[in-house]
């Protein structure tokens, strides 16, 4: 039995990423005849998070400021959580370590934490399916394994992390993975789309459990496309419709990252101490 946690951080409002997330966790069990136990936690709005008896954490995106949240008695709880995993891990034996993966906000929220980068507002909002361009610690890293460079992923944010120290994050067991697509022509800085914290805490600042066909169907609801021509135009409706279709693109991150990060966490609780 592989117990595993998903820390919702939607707040309540309406999102794919959820039913995405459940469907993959219960997907990858089927797949592998693993036997599960998921359980949810309400974080920001009940200030719920789970104790240390799970064996996986998956942290969710989510709407809203990750800077705004500072001092809430909600993130403190999360935070106080996120300590209490790093401490496990310091002394537990390699089959007891807790594996954690962190979503667009929670990626956004501990690099705050570590004080890795500066998290900060965009100019404008990045929505789309967008290329991720792969660094070399990225292209080593066993849960980007299988992907190409750059690899497409649905991206969802209206703040960012930007200028990372690399000097801290190598300090605390980690390394980037990759970065936004190349724009040599704008004057701005380059999102970080992905970090490995440590050997057993990873994040990506997209969403790598977005489902192809789900989200197409999603976006192409009445509603949901008037609202995205609304706010983006019907050229961006458009390209995101045609970025889900291609097999090359969501359906190949959507069906690596993920499944590989649970690979690695299920091979790791079967050795024996």
């Amino acid at each position: 039995m592989i117990r595993i946690a998903i820390l919702d951080m939607y707040e309540g409002h309406a999102n794919q990423g959820m039913r995405c997330l459940r469907e993959l966790v219960n997907q990858w069990s089927e797949w592998n005849h693993m036997e599960i136990e998921l359980d949810e936690f309400e974080v920001r709005l009940e200030c719920q998070v789970p104790d240390l008896s799970y064996d996986i954490y998956i942290s969710t995106g989510g709407p809203g400021s990750p800077i705004e949240s500072e001092g809430l008695a909600w993130e403190t709880a999360y935070f106080r959580w996120l300590d209490s995993v790093e401490a496990w891990n310091l002394t537990a034996p390699p089959h007891s370590k807790k594996q954690v993966f962190l979503i667009c906000h929670s990626f956004q929220l501990v690099s705050r934490y570590y004080g890795i980068g500066d998290v900060s507002k965009r100019k404008s909002t990045s929505f789309g399916v967008f290329p991720v361009h792969v660094l070399l610690e990225g292209q080593q890293d066993p849960v980007f394994e299988g992907l190409g460079d750059p690899f497409y992923v649905v991206d969802s944010r209206d703040y960012q992390l930007i200028r990372p120290d690399l000097d801290k994050i190598r300090n605390r067991g980690g390394y980037v993975l990759g970065i936004e697509k190349y724009r040599p022509h704008v004057p701005l800085d380059q999102a970080v789309m992905g970090i490995r914290f440590n050997e057993w805490m990873i994040g990506t600042q997209f969403h790598p459990e977005a489902d192809a066909v789900g989200m197409s169907m999603y976006l192409q609801t009445e509603e949901k496309k008037q609202t995205v021509i609304d706010n983006y135009g019907e050229e961006k409706w458009r390209s995101m419709m045609e970025g889900l279709k291609d097999p090359d693109k969501i359906l190949c991150t959507y069906s690596h990252i993920i499944p590989n990060f649970l690979n690695i966490a299920a091979a790791q609780l079967a050795v024996e101490a």
